[in-house]
């Protein structure tokens, strides 16, 4: 059983305050079990006798006995409550660190809304489960069975009252586990639902409103989180039919036991302490039965999380995840060699047979139209996809057998959507050498054409900066993106079209900044636009993922078609 599976091996290293759990909780069941034969002593022994020193002393004992239940209650509560707040913490964890892991590629099978979800509210579902189950699961048999045996001792006779009303409790357990399972399946990926829609909006709120689409998202979203009620009103109608049944089957045990028990006490089968002592036991059975039942009513929705949870888990990336034991490049010589690939249920593979070498010191660029395959090659060279043939080699070493620490140690990568973390300006460009000097912060922005407007801002390098870089213009957080890459001093330079947001001018003041200070580094571009490209010691045309042209900008002109096309339809727009 996944739940089963998950809750122990994440609970493991907290034995110690399960145990203590367990100790008090029969401590404080033992107490409150003995509770019922004190006062049946009171009445048979002290009320019905006068014996008022007898009261006075059981009543004592009473009361200490009460004292000992409680500080055992709370005391176990406290434990219970360190363990499971403890696990829920290590499987958040360890679930992040796995999706940190895993591949851009992977990731894509589940979306982001699900696993913040599986994250956070799948997490907490179980987290609840293993408290409850320590704070009331670990009584509840303790009470059932002593209290079974108490009762029976005190009288025999009402023994069959107990059995029936437990199987009928149990019965009904039953029927709203089956009816509950599938229904809390559902809710979950309803859940995923609203916050999918509700993170597509927010990400997207710009187009929204610039397409004056407000009423139809409204509207999407209000479809999403009525599919997400329907479900919750079917569960709460299920719910809401549990603790009548329950109060019902009580309350006719009572009347039963009552019944049956004045019977006997004329009959002088029992006393009447002892009837009263056999009530309390029947009580504190059905009680312990109900908080089962309300633990079962929780156990279908955390299974299916605990489901939810595992399958990430227990996912295997799609790369090899390397331990990094080879050797390290040493220089940034890219080697691509028949490299194709394909994204899962994909008609046709987006790269095909892809070979090209860049080398040290030299821009290489790649050219094609869109939908051609330059992003991927990019991603591919990235190692954040895996090729299905072929390979890439950084200074002679394949990547995917270098550690995603000593890869990033020899490459940097521009993305086409450049992000930015909340935090400083600072705290951005050190994300990759925390260890970097103000003084190397301002070169690499002054190389990216950004220490103009970072030093406008109030408070420069410590200037806030918003999540996602929401508060900079798309030129600027390009910029600060590729000053970001410059300061963790790379061997290789990915750039993934990221000059499209900065006009001509600025531009071309970055490149030439750039071929000036990234000395022996290798350098490969992804442009759409030619006049960013031009000047590259190579440049690389891809045409439905198939290399079609290689060389100059000059020697291109003349022997490729395909890049000529290219040039004449920029220049075109350029006069228009």
């Amino acid at each position: 059983m996944t739940l089963l599976r998950l809750a122990v091996r994440f609970i493991r290293p907290y034995w110690g305050a399960v145990a203590a759990v367990v100790v008090l909780q029969l401590i404080a069941t033992i107490a409150a079990l003995y509770l019922p034969t004190l006062n049946a002593d009171i009445i048979d022994k002290g009320v019905v006798k006068g014996d008022t020193n007898f009261i006075w002393s059981t009543g004592g004992m009473m009361l200490m006995v009460c004292f000992v239940q409680v500080a055992a209650a709370i005391t176990a509560t406290y434990f219970g409550a360190r363990a499971s707040m403890s696990l829920g913490r290590d499987v958040r964890r360890t679930f992040y660190r796995k999706v940190d892991a895993l591949p851009a590629l992977d990731l894509a099978r589940w979306g982001m809304p699900t696993l913040i979800t599986r994250n956070t509210n799948d997490v907490q579902q179980v987290q609840m489960l293993v408290l409850m189950t320590l704070n009331f699961m670990v009584s509840t048999p303790i009470m059932c069975i002593a209290g079974i045996i108490l009762a029976v001792q005190v009288d025999a006779g009402l023994s069959w009252l107990i059995w029936v009303s437990v199987a009928v409790l149990f019965v009904v357990v039953g029927i709203l586990v089956w009816l509950l399972l599938p229904m809390f399946r559902e809710m979950q990926d309803r859940i995923d639902g609203v916050n999918g829609v509700i993170r597509e909006q927010i990400v997207g709120i710009r187009v929204i409103r610039a397409f004056v689409r407000e009423k139809f998202e409204t509207a999407r979203y209000d479809d999403a989180n009525a599919a997400l009620t329907r479900i919750s009103v079917k569960v709460g109608n299920v719910f809401v039919l549990m603790f009548p049944i329950i109060m019902l089957i009580l309350n006719v045990a009572t009347v039963a036991v009552l019944w049956f028990g004045g019977h006997r006490v004329g009959a002088g089968d029992i006393q009447i302490g002892a009837l009263t002592a056999f009530l309390q036991y029947l009580l504190q059975i059905l009680v312990a039965v109900m908080m089962g039942v309300f633990m079962a009513m929780m156990i279908p929705r955390a299974m299916v999380c605990a489901e939810r949870i595992e399958e990430v888990l227990s996912a295997t990336p799609s790369t090899g995840g390397a331990a990094g034991a080879g050797s390290v490049p040493a220089d940034g010589r890219v080697e691509v060699a028949g490299v194709t690939f394909g994204y899962p249920g994909a008609e046709k593979p987006v790269l095909n047979d892809v070979s090209f070498t860049a080398e040290p010191g030299r821009v290489t660029a790649i050219v094609g139209s869109t939908g051609s395959g330059k992003s991927t090659l990019v991603s591919v060279i990235a190692d954040l996809f895996t090729p299905q043939s072929g390979h890439v080699r950084i200074g002679g070493v394949p990547v995917d057998s270098l550690s995603r620490e000593q890869l990033s140690g020899v490459l940097g990568l521009v993305p086409q959507k450049p992000y930015l973390f909340s935090g400083t300006v600072a705290s951005n460009l050190r994300f990759g050498r925390p260890t970097a000097t103000d003084e190397e912060l301002w070169a690499a922005l002054r190389t990216a054409q950004a220490e103009d407007f970072v030093r406008a801002k109030e408070h420069g390098l410590d200037e806030r900066i918003a999540q996602g870089g929401t508060n900079v213009s798309g030129g600027q957080r390009q910029r600060l993106c590729i000053a970001r890459a410059l300061v963790a001093e790379p061997k290789v330079l990915l750039f993934d079209d990221s000059f499209s947001a900065l006009d001509v001018a600025t531009d071309a003041r970055l490149r030439s900044a750039l071929a000036e200070s990234t000395g022996d580094a290798t350098v490969i571009v992804v442009a759409q636009r030619v006049s960013t490209i031009r000047e590259a010691d190579q440049i690389i045309v891809l045409d439905d993922g198939r290399v079609v042209g290689r060389g100059t900008h000059d020697e291109l002109l003349e022997t490729s078609e395909t890049y000529r096309e290219i040039v004449e339809s920029q220049l075109s727009l350029e006069v228009a």
